[in-house]
């Protein structure tokens, strides 16, 4: 059950769980991932047309902390630098294609590897066209699969204790995900993929700090699904 705050209050604790190692694989060692409709592999330089394409679309970018599309692709061009090396090892960001063309049609996956909770997190972003076919059901899911199948090693990091279950005797690795309250459709790829809802508050928004935003955060257990 999703827990409710009028804001933001973090209530920070430092814990003992388990991460994926450090550094995690560069660029050159993914190895492209194929799904039904898919293909999941690492980006490139020449990615920059293809993502551009995609955050310039109003549909697109209105889901984004931005909340605008990209003037040109100067701007674009460093979204895409933060991805690629020498930056690589600090994310886990993929290129999602259509396994029918092999043109990008996304962009998916840990964007941080410390969020506003102190864990990962994870999100996506798909051109318009694509949307209501299943496709971010079905890239989460074998992004999930990528994620919980990296090495682990011990670690001892702060986090925000709303985002860990009570009354368990350990601590167990969480894989962090928000949207806004309206984004019904973000809501229901998470939840078909196995993330739970743990808080739902409201503070600025960040295209118009004068105006409150309704944001729900999602969490899911690496372990578990290792654990299956």
């Amino acid at each position: 059950m999703a827990s409710s705050s009028t804001a933001s209050k973090p209530k920070w604790a430092t814990v003992n769980t388990t991460l994926p190692a450090r550094p995690l694989p560069l660029n050159s060692c993914r190895v492209p991932v194929t799904t039904d409709r898919l293909i999941i592999r690492a980006l490139d330089a020449q990615d920059l047309d293809s993502l551009h394409l995609i955050r310039t679309q109003p549909e697109v970018m209105v889901n984004h902390p931005q909340g605008r599309i990209d003037r040109d692709l100067d701007e674009t061009r460093p979204k895409l630098d933060l991805f690629l090396p020498p930056s690589d090892a600090s994310h886990y960001n993929f290129a999602i294609c259509s396994k029918e063309t092999g043109e990008m049609i996304g962009i998916g996956g840990c964007h941080q590897l410390k969020s506003m909770f102190g864990w990962p997190a994870m999100g996506y972003m798909f051109r318009k066209e694509f949307w209501g076919k299943g496709l971010a059901t079905e890239f989460t899911r074998a992004w999930l699969d990528m994620w919980c199948k990296l090495p682990r090693e011990e670690a001892h990091i702060e986090v925000d204790q709303r985002s860990v279950p009570e009354g368990e005797g350990k601590v167990l690795e969480v894989m962090t995900a928000f949207t806004t309250a309206g984004n019904l459709a973000s809501q229901r790829v998470l939840e078909k993929s196995g993330f739970e809802r743990f808080l739902v508050w409201e503070e600025a928004d960040l295209r118009n700090p004068d105006v409150q935003i309704t944001l729900v955060a999602y969490r899911y257990f690496p372990s578990k699904q290792l654990a299956n």
